[in-house]
């Protein structure tokens, strides 16, 4: 095997709808206020009842499913998330158990809004190194679990939910070179701390770092991958905010892709809006096989990664 590649996506939102007219009950705030500065119509809320790493098990679930492959055919499970209730158990090996995946080697990712890109990159070199055969890749958090609901700064933007992808070995790549890194004299501007923890971040520090240092790295991601960004069929960027989204994605220069906007409706997931909006894409038929398409997360610790890869 030269390579890696995606075979199959699926993912999970819970049943509940919160809407900004919800939070305009709740805190200082209206949906014109919500709609102008973050894009954000409604976001999918998690009830006590239903744990991060129950999110992550149904994503798993959907995307086994749609590979046509029993838990038994993975040895490899990896979760990005930033919202795990415990620390161990870990939520990898939380999903494994309610899966019924039998020995895989399991574990949690933590670079929260970049994590999917991470986990997937760290799945795609086991594979290629020969440490695993297949891996499921999961990105899964419950936000509302660590958000200030009195605090209209940031409540209005997160949302609960959680994207997964089945990766396997390959003799042509289908997942391309990542490209990562962050600013650790930043990381302060997007925190979850405290005890109990709560989300918070500066939004104009992020704002201006995404806007105008982020688009120079998505290009050279592609260049890593050899594509230019003309030749892209998708763009999936962490889903933020869409005043971050839109700049970005223009100033990256895929003029030619579809430009995922799941922020619209499932608000900021964290590590799960990645794969939560990829999959997406592909249920709606808006990339199709073989695509390339440009996966690309930044955030918390201010770190970034993203790699080109094929859609399955």
């Amino acid at each position: 095997m030269n390579g890696s590649r995606i075979i199959a996506v699926g993912h999970c939102q819970p049943a509940k709808v919160l809407t900004n007219e919800d939070l305009a009950g709740m805190v200082d705030t209206s949906d014109e206020w919500i709609r102008s500065r973050v894009g954000i119509r409604t976001r999918h809320i998690a009830g006590p009842d239903e744990p991060v790493d129950e999110l992550a098990a149904h994503a798993a679930a959907k995307a086994l499913a749609a590979a046509g492959l029993a838990p038994d055919a993975v040895d490899l499970v990896v979760v990005a998330t930033s919202t795990a209730t415990h620390r161990s158990p870990n939520t990898a090996a939380r999903v494994a158990a309610r899966l019924g995946i039998p020995s895989p080697a399991v574990m949690d990712v933590n670079v929260v809004c970049a994590g999917f890109t991470h986990a997937l990159a760290t799945a795609d070199h086991a594979v290629r190194a020969g440490a695993a055969g297949r891996a499921l890749v999961i990105g899964a958090e419950k936000m509302s679990d660590v958000t200030d609901w009195s605090d209209r700064s940031t409540c209005v933007l997160v949302g609960d939910g959680a994207g997964a992808a089945v990766v396997e070995g390959c003799a042509e790549p289908g997942i391309g070179p990542v490209l990562w890194g962050s600013v650790p004299g930043m990381s302060h501007a997007v925190r979850i701390e405290g005890t109990p923890p709560r989300f918070a971040q500066e939004g104009q520090a992020v704002y201006r770092w995404a806007t105008t240092r982020l688009p120079a790295i998505a290009r050279e991601t592609c260049e890593r991958a050899g594509f230019a960004p003309e030749d892209l069929a998708g763009v999936v960027l962490h889903q933020a905010n869409l005043r971050i989204i839109e700049p970005l994605a223009e100033r990256i220069g895929a003029v030619n892709a579809v430009v995922a906007r799941d922020v619209v409706d499932s608000g900021n997931t964290s590590a799960a809006s990645i794969p939560l909006a990829f999959s997406k894409l592909v249920e709606r038929g808006e990339i199709t096989s073989g695509d390339p398409v440009l996966l690309f997360g930044f955030g918390g610790n201010l770190s970034y990664g993203g790699q080109v890869v094929r859609c399955p």
